[in-house]
């Protein structure tokens, strides 16, 4: 199985995933990716400044296999956009 690495962008700052994890595909890493910060966001309660970051998933390699901004976290799937009003 492939290896992906869930590195943290935020305020231009890399933080890296150094083990990284085993899964089966892009997808899978998307939904690892989306449990992770929803995870973060709920226990780091009100800092605003992880509504500015993004998970970078990378593969072995080092290429980025997608970038999830923790603000499209919060939209359940299917949903389309937050409607603020």
């Amino acid at each position: 199985m492939p290896r992906y690495y869930f590195n943290t962008r935020i305020d231009g700052e890399l933080i890296r995933d150094p083990d990284g994890a085993e899964l089966r595909d892009p997808d899978h890493a998307w939904t690892m990716a989306r449990a992770m910060i929803r995870d973060i966001l709920h226990d780091e309660d009100a800092e605003p400044r992880l509504m500015r970051a993004a998970i970078e998933v990378t593969d072995e390699d080092g290429e980025i296999v997608l970038e999830f901004p923790f603000t499209e976290a919060l939209i359940e799937p299917g949903q389309g956009s937050i409607r603020l009003h």
